[in-house]
């Protein structure tokens, strides 16, 4: 079975990581891969992005942008190192930031983490409580599709980290609110993973150089030598420069649409779409519950089956809108980060109506 040509979107991929490239983008210079990343050219790509980060997050004075190899999932295992003090509290609902709990499980030098968790299809921010010097819950949860606000926990020298791997750069917050605020690009800055990208607040920036000159840290997860090599701007090791070239390009796109404002409106009226056809249609129903309804990945519970309509979408050209493999509902996953344009969702949702349709006569 194929989806009738004329009502595909132009562009079929809908994958809430990595996600879809502008073509545009991937005009490199090959004058410039394979050089130096300590050299004018690279660096100057490097302090780009760091400046262009401080101006799309409206950063508040003090905070820096901090730039590592190995992606966002590295932080997890360099936050107990590097940021917690002794204990730790988590909010989690779902599989990321379970994942991101358990790394600090797992650390030696600190305590186990207080861990509060959400079941998969709701959200919640932790609580604050005596004993606990960093809070840690995720800004979107990418396997489940579910957001909370972004907000400072606690009092005091507590630090509040946040994981802003799937909203960040498109979905507007606070960043005074936050210590840290990290991600990886692959998802709504249009980018290749490998990379890890960090807000830091001037309390995380103290407390990171004090405990990695207290304790034995591996160079890999030390974010004082991150931060020392961005303030040069450069990377501990060496990135791969085409997801730096991504990454800048999409920064610079965002900021002549009008900022992070105007991305927060747009991932809106793209999600908006999604869970309007989902309450409109019989066989679909939004997974989470509407106050914590992401705005760059929707997921959406179907009575058909999912993996008939993922086949017969991915045989006609509409790709990765499975849902997240260690979830196992029987439900569809579109990510509508700002590189997706209103008009593909539009003909997405055609597609998914006509397969509907045609399932549901067999």
């Amino acid at each position: 079975m194929m989806i009738p040509r004329e009502l595909l979107p132009s562009d079929g991929r809908f994958g809430s990581g990595p996600s879809r490239i502008p073509a545009s983008h991937l005009s490199l210079d090959p004058s410039w891969m394979g050089t130096s990343h300590r050299k004018a050219p690279v660096k100057s790509v490097v302090g780009s992005i760091r400046e262009g980060l401080t101006h799309l997050f409206d950063l508040p004075d003090g905070y820096e942008i901090a730039l590592g190899n190995g992606g966002a999932s590295l932080l997890w295992d360099a936050i107990p190192f590097c940021l917690v003090e002794e204990r730790a509290k988590a909010a989690t609902f779902g599989q990321f930031s379970e994942k991101a709990a358990s790394a600090i499980n797992k650390n030696p030098f600190v305590a186990s983490p207080v861990v509060t968790k959400i079941e998969a299809g709701s959200a919640g921010l932790p609580e604050a409580e005596p004993g606990i010097d960093t809070y840690l819950y995720p800004h979107n949860e990418t396997s489940t599709g579910a957001m909370v606000p972004v907000k400072r926990i606690g009092e005091g020298e507590a630090l509040t980290v946040v994981d802003g791997t799937s909203s960040a750069g498109g979905v507007l917050f606070d960043p005074s609110q936050a210590d840290v605020y990290y991600f990886s690009p692959q998802k709504a800055f249009a980018s290749d993973g490998g990379l890890w990208v960090a807000a830091l607040s001037p309390a995380a920036i103290d407390r990171i150089a004090r405990l990695t000159a207290e304790r034995w840290v591996p160079d890999i997860l030390n974010v004082q030598l991150a931060l020392k090599n961005s303030r040069q701007n450069q990377t501990l090791n060496t990135p791969a420069l085409a997801t730096l070239h991504l990454l800048n390009e999409q920064l610079t796109w965002m900021l002549e649409q009008g900022g992070l404002a105007a991305m927060d409106q747009r991932t809106k009226e793209l999600s908006g779409l999604i869970y309007d056809w989902a309450e409109q249609t019989e066989w679909a129903h939004p997974f989470v519950e509407e106050q914590y309804r992401s705005q760059v990945v929707a997921t959406i519970d179907v009575d058909l089956d999912a993996s008939e309509i993922s086949t017969i979408c991915r045989a006609s050209g509409i790709v990765d809108i499975d849902s997240y493999r260690g979830l196992g509902r029987n439900q569809l996953r579109v990510a509508t980060f700002p590189a997706t344009e209103p008009g593909d969702v539009r003909a997405l949702l055609e597609s998914l109506t006509w397969v509907g349709q045609q399932l549901s006569q067999n």
